[in-house]
């Protein structure tokens, strides 16, 4: 692409419980925090992307970007509240790569906090709103229920195991001890039969296979290549994106629980970077149960329909393996910080890239590719980070 756009800082706050914040509050750290770390003043940036507030909590704040370039003194070319679920991160990196592509901008931030809500009656309610009134919402469904299904479709159909969908929690958490903000990493190392071991959510997820909900935030500053390189010594430059949207209620899906928008948003990511499956080192996708990650390796091209789960059970995956995949440990270990989740991915893929990843780093990582997906699997963003423009 023209410019050579590039993730040239990233910033993340420790995963945990913040009671003493609204989520605003967090939002005004993070994003204080990052322009302080970065020495990056407001008025070098002509770009602000962010989510609305409180999504999942049904309270959403839909003018963010009104709110906070006032507040930061931004004056910008670009600027917008957008949401796509977990996708709006890889979303919003997108839509800021294309204005420094065209020349319009050349130092945009893309920023999110997420409050994952505690799961009360009045949560449930709101988060129901996920469902299609008619056909869905009547059954009582959960999300995690919601997601079993698609799992046990791809058990059916292909003869995946719960074993095999274990075997990404223990590559994820493996990963988390690697990562010293990692939610979980205290809590040590689990195997295959912890996994199964842990109580029963919906079947076939056991605790263990689902992630962790916390809170947190985080922010990404994309910009020129040029601009990258004054500011890092290695950026992540945004070699290929795409996204897809492939339903808006889950029974509405054209091959549930066989294939998810990850195929046609991963095509265009190969498509626009020139690259293959073959060509990338390091692999983030978007985690909220065990099966996703699977599933997703096989619509992204790096096997087989069918062979994910004799790819996650071969060790791949794992540190050291051939293909490290989520390497901060997931939203099952790092975790899971409610309408920021999407971020994390990307912070990790650029961090890989850039070298800067420390006990956790992937000494080959020339290339990373990070997929998220929001809703219920209905809306997919796909970016591929390199170190070579």
């Amino acid at each position: 692409m023209r410019n050579s756009p590039a993730i040239a800082a990233a910033f993340e706050m420790t995963p945990g419980r913040y009671p003493e914040h609204t989520t605003l509050g967090l939002y005004r750290d993070v994003l204080s925090q990052a322009l302080r770390e970065w020495h990056v003043r407001p008025g070098q940036l002509d770009g602000l992307l962010i989510p609305p507030a409180d999504m999942a909590a049904d309270r959403p704040d839909v003018l963010m970007h009104e709110r906070f370039i006032d507040e930061l003194g931004i004056r910008s070319v670009l600027s917008e509240t957008m949401f796509a679920g977990g996708a709006s991160y890889a979303l919003m990196v997108q839509r800021a790569a294309l204005a420094i592509a065209d020349g319009r901008a050349e130092a945009v931030l893309c920023a999110g906090a997420g409050k994952f809500p505690k799961l009360d009656l009045d949560t449930r309610r709101s988060m129901s709103k996920i469902f299609q009134p008619q056909f869905e919402l009547p059954y009582g469904p959960t999300i995690p229920a919601m997601y079993a299904l698609l799992a046990t479709r791809h058990m059916a159909e292909y003869g995946t195991t719960a074993e095999q969908f274990a075997a990404v929690a223990v590559a994820a958490r493996r990963w988390a001890m690697r990562h010293p903000q990692a939610l979980m990493r205290p809590r040590g190392e689990i195997d295959v039969a912890a996994v199964l071991a842990s109580p029963m959510v919906a079947s076939p997820f056991h605790m263990l296979d689902c992630s962790v909900p916390c809170e947190g935030g985080g922010a990404i500053l994309v910009t020129s290549g040029e601009v990258a390189r004054r500011i890092c010594a290695q950026p992540a430059y945004v070699r290929g994106m795409g996204e897809f949207h492939s339903h808006g209620y889950q029974s509405q899906a054209d091959e549930f629980g066989v294939s998810i928008g990850a195929r046609e948003a991963g095509r265009q990511a190969f498509r626009t970077s020139g690259l293959t499956p073959g060509d990338i080192d390091v692999v983030e996708i978007y985690d909220a149960f065990s099966a996703m990650p699977l599933i997703c390796l096989e619509d992204l091209g790096f096997c087989g329909k069918g062979k994910g789960g004799a790819l996650v059970e071969s060790g791949a995956i794992l540190p050291g393996g051939e293909l490290p995949l989520n390497t901060y440990g997931g939203l099952m270990s790092f975790g899971h910080v409610g309408d920021a989740s999407g971020l994390s991915m990307i912070v990790e893929g650029a961090r890989q890239v850039m070298g800067v990843a420390g006990e956790r780093q992937v000494a080959s990582a020339a290339t990373a590719l990070v997929h998220c997906y929001g809703g219920m699997q209905a809306d997919h963003g796909t970016l591929i980070l390199a170190r070579e423009a």
